[in-house]
């Protein structure tokens, strides 16, 4: 399990994040994914990549969450965030940051469907048939759903003046 949560949980980590789950509580459900493969390991069939087997389980994680997400409630922290230093590569970093924000809006704008499909493709670089084996799905509705939020996106970063 160790080499399985070594292998996978960054990909996780950032799946989760641009899923639209909150900052703050990307680590817990990455903690309830891996807490699911560990449970559902022997169950694995090897149908699939063990890869597109943990984003199956990652995509339903994230669902589940974002279901249940209008019951919880902010949780204050005890020490304020600490502030990034200055530097010559401030500039880069500042504007990294606002791509990332721009992009992280451009898919809160997308159904979940066009979401997972356009996360899976285009940022973890999985095949498409991964993709439709992972949210099961036939290959042309993942395609559709990919040309689909792909339009959104353009339509989004053309309106803000976006690149």
């Amino acid at each position: 399990m160790r080499e399985i949560y070594e292998a996978h949980v960054d990909d996780v980590w950032r799946t989760v994040a641009f899923l639209g789950v909150a900052k703050s509580e990307v680590p817990d459900v990455c903690q309830e994914v891996f807490l699911t493969v560990y449970r559902r390991l022997p169950s694995f069939e090897g149908r699939s990549s063990l890869r597109s087997w943990i984003y199956g389980i990652t995509m339903r994680t994230v669902a589940a969450h974002r279901r249940r997400a209008y019951r919880r409630r902010e949780r204050p922290h005890a020490e304020p965030p600490e502030p990034e230093p200055n530097g010559p590569d401030q500039e880069h970093r500042v504007i990294a940051k606002q791509r990332v924000e721009q992009l992280r809006m451009a898919l809160d704008g997308l159904n979940e469907q066009q979401r997972a499909v356009f996360v899976l493709y285009e940022i973890h670089a999985m095949k498409m048939s991964e993709v439709a084996t992972t949210l099961e799905v036939p290959i042309q509705t993942a395609y559709s759903r990919l040309h689909a939020a792909r339009r959104a996106i353009r339509t989004l970063f053309g309106a803000e003046g976006g690149q």
